[in-house]
C-alpha cells in the first residue's frame, strides 16, 4: 500500500479555502483599460520631462483600476469618481502634515477614525474611504514633488481617465448592461426551474438570490438618476417584477422531488434572450398542459412574464406597480441625512472606526519613534487589511503577507532587469492588466498584481531600485502585526464573534413572514418585498459564515456547525412561499392558530439562538391538522430545530 503523509503535512482547511482561488470570467474590457491608464501616465510624464508627475498620475489610476468593478456605466461613476474625491482630500491632508511629526500622527489618525465610520454606509462609501485614508498615509509618509494641490490634481485625473476610458461606449451600449443583468437572472431562474427535485436546486437558488439582488441594484441605482417616467427603465422594472411568481412558484414544484418538463426552464429561456435584445415580438413558450396546482402556478407565472417582455407599453402601464414593489429612491440630501444620523449613531460604525484609528495611530507613532524606510507602507497594509466588508482580518492579513512575497519576486525581476525611463511604459502596460485579471481571483492574487505595480511606480518617484524590496516587505509585515494584533486579538468580537445574533434576526423576520403570508390581508407587492428582503439576509449571512470558515479554530468550526442551520432557515422560507403559491392555485389555506403556532416555534428558536455561542437543544415535536398546506413548513420548522440542539 502506497504511505500516507503524516497528517501534521496537510494544509488546515481554513488555510486551503483562503490560498483557493475563485472562479471569475476574464475582464478583457477591464484589464485593456487597466493597460492604458497606467502606462499612458507615465508616457506622459516621460514625454513632457517629468516623470514623477507622470507616476502621481498612474497612482490615481490605479485606484480607479481597482474600483473598476461595475457593469452598469452610471454605477461606474459612483464607484470611480465619488472616490477620487474622497482621494483627492486625503492627499490634500497628508501632505500638508507631512513632516510635522506628532501632528502628522494625530491628523491622519483622525483620517482613520473618519474612515472607518463611513465606510459602514454602503460599497461606494467603503471604497471612497479606503482611498481616503489611503491617499492620506501617502501624502504624510512620501514627500510629493510640487505645490500642495499638484499631487491631489494628479492623482484624480488618473482616476477619472479610468472613468473616461469606462464610459467611451456609453452612447453605443447605453442601458446594455442592466438588460444584459437582467437577461442572466431570468437564466438563472431558468436553471433553478430545471434543478426542481434535485440536489442542485439549494445552491442554484444562491445563485438566483445574488442574481436578483444584483438586477435590482442595478435597476435602484438608475433610478437615482432617473427621477422622471422613463419608459425604458419603467419596462426593465416590469420584466424583473414579472419573474417574481416564477421564483415563488419554485419550490413549490421543489416540493415534488420531480423535475419539471425540460419545456419549462426553455421557455423562460426564450424571454431571457428577447429581454437580453429588447425583442417585443410575440414568443411562443411550447408549454406543457399542467396536471397539478404547482404546475398551473408554473405556468401561470411564466405566461405572465411573457406577456410582460413581448409588451414594449408593459413597463409604463404598470409604472404604478413598479413603484409600489420597490419603493422611489429617497432624494439625495435625504439619503445623505440618514446615511449621516446612522453612523453618528451607530455603536458599530464606532466600534470599527476606533479599532482602525488604533492600528493607524499605532502605525503612524511606531514610524515617527523608530526610522522605518518607506514608512507610510504600514499604514497602508494596515487599511487594506482592516477592512471589514472586504473579508477576515486574519484571512486578510495572512494572504497580505503571502501575496506581497509573491508581488516582490516579480518586482525584482523587473526592478533588476528593466531600466529606469522609457522601458517603464511597456512593463506597466503588461503588468497594469494583471490586477482586475488577478483581483477577482482572490485577495492574495490581488496583493501579488498590484505590489509590483506600486514599486515600480515609487522607483521613478525615489529611484532607489531593489533598494526598495525589503523596506516594502518589512513594512508589509510591520502593518500586518499590528493588524492582528491591535485589530483582531485584542477585540474578542472578531474571532469569537456570536455568529447566531444576525441568524435569530433572520429567524425572527421568517416568523413575521409566517404570519404575513397566509393573513387575511395580503398585499401581493408587500409579500414579494419581504421575501425578496429575507433571501438577502440569508445571502448576506452565508456569506458571513463563508468568510468565517476561512477563520482558524474555534471559529472556523464554530462556523461550520452553524451554517447547517442556515441552509434550514432558508428552506423554511422556500416551504412558506411553496405553500403560498399552492393556496393561490387551490388549496385550502390554513387556519390563524395553525399559523400562529409555526410562528410560535420560529420565535422560540430565534430566542434560543439570541441566547448562546453554542447550539442548544430545543422543542421539536411539531404537529398540526393532517393534510395541511403547511405540512411541509412545519417539517422544515422541526428539521431546523433539531440541527440547533446538540448531538
Amino acid at each position: 500500500m502506497p504511505r500516507q503523509l503524516p497528517s501534521v503535512l496537510t494544509p488546515p482547511d481554513w488555510l486551503v479555502r483562503n490560498l483557493r482561488p475563485q472562479q471569475a470570467p476574464m475582464p478583457w474590457a477591464a484589464a485593456a483599460r487597466a493597460a492604458i491608464a497606467l502606462a499612458l501616465p507615465l508616457a506622459i510624464g516621460l514625454a513632457a520631462g517629468e516623470p514623477a508627475y507622470g507616476a502621481l498620475a498612474s497612482m490615481g489610476a490605479l485606484s480607479g483600476v481597482i474600483g473598476d468593478t461595475a457593469d452598469a456605466y452610471r454605477m461606474r461613476i459612483f464607484n470611480i469618481a465619488v472616490p477620487q474625491l474622497f482621494g483627492a482630500i486625503g492627499v490634500t491632508i497628508g501632505s500638508l502634515v507631512h513632516g510635522h511629526g506628532w501632528v502628522a500622527v494625530g491628523a491622519v489618525t483622525g483620517v482613520a477614525l473618519v474612515s472607518g465610520m463611513i465606510s459602514t454606509i454602503g460599497a461606494v462609501a467603503s471604497v471612497s474611504s479606503l482611498l481616503l485614508l489611503l491617499n492620506c498615509s501617502i501624502g504624510a509618509g512620501l514627500p510629493l514633488p510640487g505645490s500642495w494641490w499638484l499631487a491631489p490634481v494628479l492623482m484624480s485625473g488618473g482616476g477619472l481617465l479610468v472613468l473616461a476610458l469606462a464610459l467611451l461606449a456609453w452612447p453605443l451600449r447605453s442601458g446594455i448592461p442592466e438588460r444584459a443583468a437582467v437577461a442572466h437572472t431570468y437564466r438563472t431562474v431558468a436553471d433553478l426551474l430545471a434543478a426542481t427535485g434535485t440536489e442542485r436546486y439549494v445552491d442554484i437558488r444562491l445563485a438566483v438570490t445574488q442574481s436578483l439582488n444584483q438586477s435590482y441594484d442595478l435597476a435602484l441605482a438608475r433610478r437615482a438618476f432617473d427621477h422622471g417616467r422613463n419608459p425604458e427603465l419603467a419596462r426593465l422594472l416590469a420584466q424583473l417584477n414579472a419573474i417574481t411568481p416564477v421564483v415563488e412558484a419554485a419550490p413549490a414544484a421543489h416540493q415534488f422531488d420531480e423535475p419539471l418538463a425540460p419545456e419549462v426552464p426553455d421557455a423562460l429561456r426564450h424571454l431571457a434572450d428577447a429581454v437580453e435584445t429588447g425583442y417585443t415580438g410575440p414568443i411562443a413558450l411550447g408549454l406543457p398542459v399542467p396536471t397539478n396546482e404547482t404546475a398551473r402556478a408554473v405556468d401561470h407565472a411564466l405566461r405572465h412574464a411573457a406577456d410582460v417582455v413581448s409588451d414594449r407599453s408593459a413597463g409604463q402601464a404598470s409604472l404604478r406597480n413598479v413603484d409600489d414593489r420597490l419603493g422611489r429612491p429617497a432624494a439625495l440630501r435625504v439619503r445623505a441625512t440618514r446615511a449621516s444620523r446612522n453612523v453618528l449613531l451607530s455603536a458599530a460604525s464606532w466600534r470599527y472606526g476606533l479599532r482602525l484609528a488604533l492600528c493607524i495611530g499605532l502605525a503612524q507613532a511606531l514610524v515617527s519613534l523608530v526610522p522605518v524606510p518607506r514608512s507610510y507602507w504600514v499604514a497602508l497594509t494596515i487599511t487594506f487589511v482592516m477592512k471589514p466588508d472586504f473579508g477576515s482580518v486574519f484571512s486578510r492579513a495572512l494572504l497580505r503577507a503571502l501575496g506581497t512575497v509573491a508581488g516582490l519576486v516579480v518586482a525584482a525581476v523587473v526592478l533588476a532587469l528593466v531600466p529606469l525611463g522609457w522601458w517603464d511604459v511597456p512593463v506597466m502596460f503588461v503588468l497594469g492588466p494583471l490586477i482586475p485579471v488577478l483581483g477577482r481571483r482572490g485577495y492574495g492574487y490581488q496583493t501579488a498584481a498590484v505590489t509590483p505595480v506600486i514599486l515600480l511606480l515609487s522607483d521613478v518617484l525615489n529611484q532607489l531600485g531593489t533598494a526598495l524590496l525589503v523596506p516594502r516587505l518589512v513594512d508589509s509585515l510591520i502593518g500586518c502585526a499590528i493588524a492582528l494584533v491591535a485589530g483582531y486579538l485584542l477585540w474578542p468580537e472578531s474571532w469569537h464573534t456570536r455568529v447566531g445574533d444576525r441568524l435569530a434576526d433572520a429567524v425572527a423576520d421568517t416568523a413575521r413572514y409566517v404570519e404575513y403570508a397566509f393573513g387575511a390581508d395580503v398585499d401581493p407587492a408587500a409579500r414579494a418585498r419581504m421575501r425578496r428582503r429575507l433571501y438577502r439576509d440569508l445571502s448576506a449571512i452565508r456569506t458571513e459564515f463563508q468568510r468565517a470558515l476561512s477563520e482558524p479554530p474555534p471559529s472556523g468550526r464554530r462556523a461550520a456547525a452553524w451554517l447547517p442551520l442556515v441552509v434550514a432557515v432558508e428552506r423554511i422560507v422556500d416551504a412558506t412561499t411553496a405553500a403560498g403559491v399552492r393556496i393561490r392555485h387551490g388549496a385550502q389555506c390554513p387556519s390563524s392558530a395553525e399559523t400562529s403556532h409555526v410562528a410560535l416555534q420560529l420565535r422560540e428558536l430565534s430566542d434560543g439562538l439570541r441566547e448562546t455561542d453554542t447550539l442548544v437543544a430545543v422543542r421539536t415535536d411539531l404537529t398540526g391538522p393532517a393534510g395541511s398546506v403547511l405540512e411541509p413548513l412545519r417539517q422544515e420548522v422541526a428539521a431546523a430545530r433539531a440541527i440547533a440542539s446538540p448531538h
